[in-house]
């Protein structure tokens, strides 16, 4: 059995198939696309609750948050904060049922290169920052083998 868990994907199927299936395929059709939009919001969920401590612990810390959850089409950028004239650019990765050895795979040279890319669209639209220095942090929430709060400072910088 092919189980597709896009939304359009299954709305589609029962649109096109709603003769030939019958009711039991309809409602196990429906119950996936239930389960899928009830996992997507445990996810969403968990993630804004790990940005929420993350900035509490960036303030608790000295910093000044800009934004949280600046975003434009082609990508979004967790926080934006400011401490001691350096402007940073924060990833926030809530993990609690994954290992360290997951982190390299969650932020991988593609996903820095987005945020890379973000943060100089960001620097395009604020030229107030634009001559001072920038640093991209990371901050893992409630990872295995890390404290509950972890932030890597300079987790990564643009290649020359």
């Amino acid at each position: 059995i092919l189980i597709l868990w896009n939304f359009w994907e299954i709305n589609l199927l029962v649109i096109l198939f709603q003769k030939k299936l019958g009711m039991w395929w309809l409602k196990f059709l429906h119950l996936l696309l239930i389960l899928k939009m009830e996992l997507m919001m445990s996810n969403k969920n968990v993630g804004n609750d790990g940005e929420k401590r993350a900035v509490d612990y960036l303030i608790e810390n000295g910093y000044k948050i800009l934004f949280r959850n600046w975003r434009l089409s082609g990508g979004e950028i967790d926080i934006i904060a400011l401490k001691d004239d350096v402007l940073v650019f924060v990833e926030v990765k809530t993990l609690p049922n994954s290992t360290v050895d997951m982190l390299e795979k969650v932020l991988n040279k593609e996903k820095q290169k987005r945020i890379i890319k973000m943060s100089k669209r960001f620097l395009q639209n604020h030229r107030e920052y634009i001559n001072g220095y920038i640093r991209f942090d990371v901050i893992i929430i409630d990872m295995k083998g890390l404290p509950p709060i972890y932030h890597i400072e300079n987790a990564f910088s643009e290649s020359l």
